[in-house]
C-alpha cells in the first residue's frame, strides 16, 4: 500500500505541475481572484485522491482538467477584452495624489490607512506627503511616484534653463488595443490630428495596427505595434 500511496503522490504532482504550466505563467504576487480560486481548488482536488487511496485517480483528473480548460478560457476572455478585464479582475485605484489621500478610493478599494503606510516605508517614504501618485493595482501591490523634489534626480527631470523641477506626470495611454482613449486623449492636452501625426512619423498608418501607446509628460510617445 505505501508504494501506492508514493506512485499515486508522484503521477498527482506530475499531473497539477503540468496544469499549471498549461494554465500560463504568472507571479504569485500577481495572481487575479479567478487564478487564486483555479489554484485553490486544484490543490483540494488533488488532496481528495491523496488523502483517499481506494479512490480512483480519474476523480480528480477530470475535474482539474475542467478548470484549466476553464481558466484558459477565461485567460482568452481578459486578452481580448478590456470590459472583461475591469469586470472581473477590476481597475487600479489612484488613492494619493499630490501628497493628498483620497479617502473615497480607499473606501472603495477597502484599503485601510495602516496598509498605505506600511506600504510606504517599504519603498523608504516616511511621508505621504512625499508622494506625487500611489496606485493601488488590481494584484494589491501598491505602485509609488514620489515628487519630484524627494527622487533621484536625472537629466530629462530638469527644465531646458536650468531652473527647476519638472513636475512629475504618469504617461498616459492614449491608445489600448487598438482604440483611441479619448478622455485620455483629451487629459493629455493632445488631440487626433496631433496623434495621427505621431503615428505617421513612425510609420504607422492606422489606429487600428496599435496595441498600445502612451505618452510622457514630455510630449515624447510611445507606440507598441500589434503582432502581424
Amino acid at each position: 500500500m505505501l508504494w501506492m500511496s508514493v506512485l499515486r503522490t508522484i503521477f498527482i504532482y506530475t499531473f497539477v505541475f503540468f496544469m499549471m504550466r498549461l494554465m500560463g505563467k504568472r507571479e504569485i504576487g500577481k495572481l487575479s481572484i479567478f487564478d487564486l480560486i483555479v489554484s485553490f481548488m486544484i490543490a483540494d482536488l488533488s488532496a481528495i485522491v491523496l488523502d483517499d487511496i481506494e479512490r480512483p485517480l480519474v476523480d480528480a483528473i477530470v475535474p482539474i482538467l475542467a478548470l484549466v480548460l476553464l481558466q484558459i478560457g477565461m485567460s482568452y476572455l481578459l486578452l481580448k477584452s478590456r470590459k472583461a478585464r475591469n469586470l472581473i479582475e477590476g481597475e487600479p485605484a489612484v488613492i494619493v495624489r499630490d501628497g493628498k489621500i483620497i479617502d473615497s478610493m480607499m473606501t472603495k478599494s477597502r484599503y485601510n490607512l495602516d496598509d498605505l503606510l506600511m506600504q510606504l516605508r517599504e519603498k523608504d517614504i516616511p511621508d505621504v506627503s512625499d508622494v506625487e501618485i500611489a496606485i493601488l493595482e488590481t494584484s494589491g501591490k501598491l505602485s509609488v511616484f514620489p515628487k519630484v523634489e524627494k527622487a533621484r534626480l536625472t537629466k530629462g527631470d530638469i527644465q531646458n534653463d536650468g531652473s527647476k523641477l519638472r513636475p512629475f506626470r504618469m504617461p498616459i495611454p492614449v491608445i489600448i488595443e487598438g482604440r483611441v482613449q479619448e478622455q485620455e486623449l483629451q487629459e493629455s492636452g493632445y488631440n487626433h490630428i496631433w496623434l495621427k501625426q505621431e503615428l505617421r512619423k513612425k510609420g504607422v498608418k492606422d489606429f487600428k495596427n496599435v496595441f498600445y501607446a502612451s505618452v510622457d509628460q514630455y510630449g515624447n510617445i510611445y507606440i507598441d505595434l500589434r503582432d502581424t
